[in-house]
């Protein structure tokens, strides 16, 4: 479906990148490189100096930025904002869209952040990632200079939000998966790791689950590598000749 602000027959271009969109969406990205995917047609669609992006954190109510055009590697994953704080959470609250063509800073739901060298641009425009008909997050545009956001601009990065909200929430939770189940796994290869350490050293469970943290801490390593390494020894004693 073509976004009603846009005209009634696509350029090249639109057309083009609206394939794009569509081949995204159905391909098996993870989320890393879903959020990139987004950034770069985000940048191509506005010819912006800077995008941003937010995922919403439902656990802890609040919007956490996962992806940057400008390379920002110690805010990713740490720098939140509270639904309701800043234009970002403005915008996840009242799923609505914020343009400013000029001095954004000025704006009153406007909160800087002195990480981010994209806070003192000059135009903003926010839009929400829908998924479900719910706001997942965020995408957020920045130009150095005064802009004027188009219609046709803010709905095809509109469009963009809804149409890639449900490939990021979908990549979101297979990532989110993975980790419970390698939480599940590592568990399974500490009780087993716990058991070798009780039968060979006449150990509680108490005092081989102790060793193997202290033992963790010690060497600085992760206690599922110790565990797959205790597994290991047990396994290739059990194959030496008698």
């Amino acid at each position: 479906m073509i976004p009603a602000d846009l005209p009634s027959t696509p350029t090249a271009s639109q057309v083009e990148l609206l394939h794009r969109i569509s081949g995204i969406v159905s391909s098996p990205l993870s989320l890393d490189e879903m959020l990139g995917d987004v950034v770069g047609l985000t940048a191509q669609v506005t010819g912006c100096d800077a995008c941003l992006v937010y995922l919403l954190d439902k656990d802890e109510n609040e919007i956490v930025l996962m992806a940057s055009q400008v390379p920002h590697a110690a805010a990713l994953g740490k720098l939140r904002l509270k639904i309701g704080e800043g234009v970002t959470g403005w915008v996840v609250e009242h799923k609505a869209v914020v343009a400013l063509s000029s001095n954004a800073s000025a704006d009153h739901r406007f909160k800087r952040f002195s990480d981010l060298v994209e806070d003192t641009y000059e135009a903003f425009l926010s839009v929400p990632l829908i998924s479900g008909g719910n706001v997942i997050g965020v995408i957020n545009v920045h130009h150095r200079q005064p802009h004027e956001h188009t219609a046709e601009e803010t709905a095809l990065l509109s469009f963009m939000g809804e149409q890639m909200g449900n490939a990021v929430a979908r990549a979101t939770l297979e990532q989110e998966n993975a980790r419970l189940q390698g939480e599940l796994d590592t568990r399974k290869l500490v009780e087993r790791a716990k058991g070798i350490l009780q039968r060979n050293h006449n150990m509680t469970e108490e005092e081989a689950y102790l060793r193997l943290r202290g033992e963790s801490r010690r060497m600085r390593r992760p206690m599922k590598e110790l565990a797959e390494a205790i597994i290991l020894s047990e396994e290739l004693s059990r194959q030496r000749p008698a």
